[in-house]
């Protein structure tokens, strides 16, 4: 008879969830930082790889390797997108106080984003002679994409998982574990990559296997810390995992078509620059190399500040939620206008490393100019997406993020190309962020004083 009311008074006296008490913009600088870390770690790894690339002056091995990145950036971007459901639905339950309920979605949904991961390879590997042609792929450097794809694709499964486990460890706000298990990937590869590429004289498709390593040792780690640590994972039950789907995929299908559309933009600008060259494919696949490492900090807000959200609406902290997206905004304006004079400064030293040719280093060097203004407006665009993913809005970040891969980009880029070639195509880019990011910022924040008046009218 006493057993049931000392679970409750337990349960109440339990600490709060970690992110509803304290400083919020601590919060988000801790989260962001960690998870930047890692960030930087697995894409300074890719830039890392493409450099060793470069190093064997082949061109169309660079411009291979770049367009097979395009396609795993694809089936990445999917991935990110199933993220985001686990951590909202397991960090809304830690935020609830229902830990067997954080425990069951942990699982279920890791076991559904490792499916849909292996189906999306198996679609794609056989119809990479259309993608590769569609984006311009030619000749050899056609060849090394495909090969690099073969490869890599097949172990999309193991990406998947290792970022399910790390998505549970950040929602239960251990962001520094998560952290390191994405180091694993970068402390592998920085091992294996020189001694399969030029040791072993395999070039591309020793970056390949590299990659296909790191995720096994990804799995590993993240798998150690989940279980030993927060003992988040339970036994699979069948039942449990189709009742979790519904509330699974009614976020991760607006979050995928959400994120696919940064890939999608990504083969047009590709298909775009291809008509200009070898030269012209290099200098984009060396921006996308330095774009991700330059601003991690923007792709860490975007997934950090979810939990903090989703913790908060959970406990209802609807003042919380309002001043985490204004801090988050503020890390924003630093961060980029610091990565910006960084890129100003530096952009020359960032060719000669890649021995780029004349026309690559242009393109490259006028981008770097660039970056901060086409960032800037693009990061107000992540901001707010990361708001709507983990507030109920999934529609609304799926909207901004297509609006701004086609009204906001086709027909810049490609009307720039026409009138100022690769600089113009960057040109326009930029310009057509700046009215997305603006908007979807303010829709950020009009979500989050409806669901505290909705709260409201429910008391």
């Amino acid at each position: 008879m006493d057993a049931e009311p000392s679970v409750k008074k337990t349960e109440m006296t339990s600490e709060p969830p970690r992110f509803v008490v304290g400083s919020t913009m601590r919060h988000v600088l801790v989260m962001t930082g960690t998870a930047a870390a890692g960030l930087i770690a697995i894409f300074i790894v890719d830039l890392v790889s493409l450099l060793y690339i470069s190093w064997l002056n082949e061109p169309s091995l660079t411009a291979g390797v770049g367009l097979a990145t395009v396609v795993m950036f694809f089936t990445v971007s999917i991935n990110v997108g199933l993220m985001i459901p686990i951590g909202a639905l397991v960090s809304r339950s830690l935020g609830a106080r229902r830990p067997d309920d954080a425990r069951r979605l942990a699982t279920s949904c890791s076991i559904l984003m490792a499916a849909v991961a292996a189906l999306v390879s198996l679609i794609i590997l056989p119809l990479l002679p259309l993608i590769l042609g569609t984006m311009g792929a030619r000749d050899e450097a056609y060849e090394v994409a495909k090969s690099f794809l073969w490869i890599t694709l097949p172990t999309n499964v193991l990406m998947a998982i290792g970022m399910a486990f790390s998505t549970v460890l950040r929602a239960a706000g251990d962001a520094k574990r998560s952290m390191y298990a994405s180091l694993s990937v970068a402390a592998v590869t920085v091992v294996l990559d020189p001694i399969l590429i030029f040791g072993l004289g395999l070039k591309a498709n020793g970056a390949a296997l590299t990659i296909n390593i790191a995720r096994v040792a990804y799995v590993y780690v993240s798998f150690l810390y989940l279980t030993r640590a927060h003992r988040l994972l339970v036994k699979p039950n069948w039942t449990a995992i189709a009742g979790d789907a519904r509330s699974f995929f009614s976020i991760a299908i607006p979050a995928i078509l959400t994120n696919i559309a940064a890939p999608v933009a990504n083969a047009f600008f590709m298909g775009v620059m291809a008509q200009f060259g070898d030269q012209a494919i290099a200098a984009s696949a060396i921006i996308d190399r330095v774009t991700p490492v330059s601003f991690a900090g923007v792709f860490a807000l975007a997934g950090a500040i979810g939990p903090v959200l989703g913790q908060n609406w959970g406990a209802q902290r609807y003042d919380r939620m309002k001043q985490t997206l204004k801090d988050a905004l503020t890390f924003t304006v630093a961060y980029v206008g610091s990565m910006w004079l960084i890129l100003f400064l530096v952009r020359v030293p960032i060719t000669q490393a890649f021995n780029a040719p004349p026309a690559t280093a242009e393109i490259v060097q006028f981008f770097c100019q660039l970056s901060g203004f086409i960032w800037f407006f693009v990061s107000l665009v992540f901001v707010a997406n990361a708001s709507f993913n983990n507030l109920g809005y999934p529609l609304l970040s799926t909207f901004f993020n297509w609006g701004r891969a086609t009204l906001g980009m086709i027909p810049f880029a490609y009307f720039g190309a026409q009138m100022g070639g690769p600089k113009g195509a960057l040109l326009g880019i930029g310009a057509g962020s700046v009215v997305f990011g603006i908007a979807a910022v303010i829709t950020a924040f009009w979500t989050i004083r409806r669901l505290e008046r909705q709260a409201v009218r429910a008391v």
